[in-house]
């Protein structure tokens, strides 16, 4: 029934391109672009994996759904009302409703705040309660997360790494946001403390009936968490589709390539595809065509010259691929 309900949040040809300049009078020479007409959508109560190699541009796609990067062009559609200003920005009452946990549980922490003030700060920013109401919502948050409601007043720097990313998803339930990106929110983390954050993520989508894009290169990490999972290369997503069809029967030679790379105590689980080049193209002078086409030991003329679109090939699963 979730997958006949419309989605929470429908992204549609979302792009980000950075311009290069050069020279004394910073003229533009030419352009990054980093998402390059990216859509997808996130169920209500339901996690979508976004997976690819760095620079993919997996974490811009993220930045750019909160508001923290302007997009190029596109639309974001969060639960039928349009969250993308003219100009590429996200409108404050649209920020309420999504929020982010950072990959970093240091650098995303103000050093100088004490946890009650980090975790506060969105509700003085919206002006949300009184100041009595607020810290009782702090209070509840601390504890939600699993941490001591004495360590209140502690500084970011007398925690762990796993207890600094407990505080940053705090912050990010604050507002009550439906939909949270996770910005490979345990890349950072001891392999012990990832299992805790990520069943920590698991009991609060449960409970509160988040939806998540989890943003992370690690495959196994995906597979476990996701319902749905999504493959990006060099700016766009050649395959998506429920996390069954693209670990079980992948159609993209990309989607092959990595799992093929992912690490596997099971050799019934191992891939037998091999990459024709492992030179990653610059994403500043992306290839003609399909962007894999210098890497796919399948590629034709046709690969050379024509970008594959993003077709269904089987009930909630697409792939951009000529050949399959």
């Amino acid at each position: 029934m979730a997958e006949l309900a419309p989605p929470l949040l429908a992204v549609e040809d979302l792009k980000v391109h950075f311009a290069i300049r050069s020279g004394v009078f910073q003229r533009r020479v030419g352009e990054v672009k980093a998402v390059d007409g990216v859509s997808f959508d996130i169920r209500y109560r339901q996690t979508l994996g976004l997976v690819g190699e760095s620079g993919c541009g997996k974490s811009t796609t993220g930045l750019a759904l909160m508001g923290l990067v302007k997009a190029t062009d596109g639309r974001i559609v969060l639960d039928g009302e349009a969250a993308l200003a003219r100009k590429g920005s996200v409108p404050k009452s649209h920020r309420r409703r999504m929020q982010i946990i950072f990959q970093d549980p240091f650098s995303s922490l103000n050093p100088r705040q004490r946890v009650r003030d980090i975790i506060r700060a969105p509700l003085d920013i919206h002006n949300i309660g009184t100041p009595e109401e607020r810290r009782a919502e702090v209070s509840k948050l601390i504890s939600l997360v699993g941490l001591r409601p004495d360590q209140a007043d502690n500084f970011p720097h007398q925690f762990s790494g796993g207890q600094r990313q407990r505080i940053g998803i705090a912050r990010a339930l604050a507002l009550k946001p439906e939909v949270i990106v996770c910005d490979e929110p345990v890349s950072a983390l001891d392999v012990s403390v990832q299992a805790q954050i990520l069943n920590l993520l698991a009991d609060l989508q449960k409970e509160l009936g988040l939806s998540y894009l989890f943003i992370s290169h690690d495959l196994g990490v995906v597979e476990h968490v996701s319902d749905r999972v999504a493959v990006m290369y060099l700016g766009k997503i050649v395959e998506i589709g429920r996390k069954t069809w693209i670990f079980g029967k992948p159609l993209h030679p990309y989607t092959e390539l990595l799992l093929r790379s992912a690490p596997s105590h099971d050799p019934h689980h191992r891939h037998t595809f091999s990459a024709a080049s492992d030179d990653i193209p610059s994403a500043t002078r992306k290839p003609v065509g399909c962007a894999f086409h210098t890497r796919c030991p399948l590629a034709t003329d046709i690969c050379r010259q024509v970008d594959p679109p993003l077709e269904e090939k089987g009930e909630d699963h697409s792939v951009a691929c000529h050949h399959r």
